[in-house]
């Protein structure tokens, strides 16, 4: 900030500024994945200070963009002007000089600034100079700014205002803390107005929290690193989450994690859900929650019938053996059996043809014989 030529702002007007300066063509290699990245870091902007943490990780978990373009395209927005250091990230423990414990770097804090050649082709008057520099506009008998914008791209593609490598500042220092400044605020001055208006911050939408149970107990630290060897494990078996970052991967997993499953067991499920098929899906964690709340609503479904199931036999009781006690079952189903065996035993000792011991066998009675057997009766 202390060497940068570019003025402070906000997060929409860096945005509009940073489109301009794209299609403007001021840098050759600054393109949609630029603004992408960009508005990635505009939504994270504070709105009073412009500032934004870098957080290189989770953005490219968000974008989806390997981790050396994210970077290339960051330093593409420093070269054009737009982006401007706060603090350098460094190695040092922030959470011990905040008396915490644990361990997390020094993060890296980026500034929204908008380049000269913008306020330039607005016509912007510019006030003071370099980071806390102000403008100030003339709105009378001017232009619509569509026209202005038309009317005043550069020629000449090259870079605004900083080399590929700034000077970096101390790495000494921790980020500074957020103060509040007066900067949003439209003033009217002779004629003269202020194109800064005031905005109240919007509430940001809330995140839930991790899980913080596992079976019935307190997830610990040792339970998710034991989680990520094991995902580690599974990311190498399955090419299509090899794009995952290992802290998502294991956060979708935990399902399987948690019931204790080894990573050649959740290899092989994830492995079933794409077997003999040339398609991949193209956001892996996306494609697991939605297959997660699939079967989880199957189970729903089934529960639920087996409850309905339930009700109706309790509302409509069946008649005959069925109504009888689980005792009496058992009882019945055991002289059966004997009955059964006595009758076997008794018809291999007659011959197989005499089941009766009469005559006639054409008169025999099945039903009554099995009955006395299962009584006891020896006729």
């Amino acid at each position: 900030m202390s060497t940068t030529k570019s003025r402070r702002t906000g997060p929409r007007g860096w945005l509009r500024a940073v489109r301009w300066l794209i299609a403007a063509g001021l840098h050759s290699r600054a393109n949609a994945t630029t603004l992408q990245v960009a508005e990635d870091l505009a939504q994270r902007m504070d709105y009073d200070t412009g500032h934004a943490r870098y957080c290189l990780d989770e953005m490219v978990a968000r974008l989806g963009i390997s981790r050396a373009s994210t970077k290339r395209h960051i330093s593409y927005l420093r070269e054009l002007g737009a982006l401007a250091w706060v603090q350098h990230g460094t190695r040092i423990n922030i959470r011990r000089q905040m008396g915490l414990k644990g361990y997390a770097a020094t993060a890296t804090v980026y500034a929204a600034v908008i380049p000269a050649a913008y306020d330039h082709a607005m016509g912007h008057t510019i006030i003071g100079t370099g980071y806390t520099a102000r403008i100030i506009i003339d709105q009378r008998g001017q232009a619509p700014a569509q026209n202005r914008v038309l009317n005043h791209v550069p020629q000449q593609a090259a870079p605004v205002d900083n080399p590929p490598v700034d000077n970096p500042a101390s790495e000494g220092l921790e980020p500074p803390s957020l103060t509040w400044v007066e900067e949003e605020g439209k003033l009217k001055v002779d004629g003269w107005v202020d194109n800064y208006t005031s905005q109240a911050r919007p509430p940001k939408p809330r995140i839930p929290h991790q899980s913080s149970s596992i079976n019935g107990r307190r997830r610990t630290a040792t339970d998710v690193q034991t989680a990520g060897k094991t995902v580690r494990l599974v990311r190498a078996l399955v090419p299509w989450t090899q794009s995952v970052p290992l802290r998502p991967l294991e956060f979708v997993l935990r399902p399987w994690t948690d019931r204790g499953l080894d990573a050649y067991q959740i290899a092989a499920d994830l492995n079933g859900m794409c077997s003999g098929m040339r398609w991949r899906p193209r956001n892996p964690v996306a494609f697991l929650r939605a297959r997660l709340n699939a079967d989880a609503e199957q189970r729903r479904e089934m529960q639920a019938a087996q409850e309905a199931a339930a009700r109706w036999e309790q509302e409509n009781p069946l008649e005959g053996a069925f109504t009888a006690s689980t005792s009496q079952r058992i009882d019945f189903m055991t002289a059966l059996r004997q009955g059964q065996q006595r009758l076997q035993n008794t018809s291999r000792a007659r011959g197989w043809q005499d089941l009766s011991g009469a005559d006639d066998t054409t008169a025999w009675d099945a039903e009554a014989d099995i009955l006395a057997f299962l009584n006891g009766s020896p006729s």
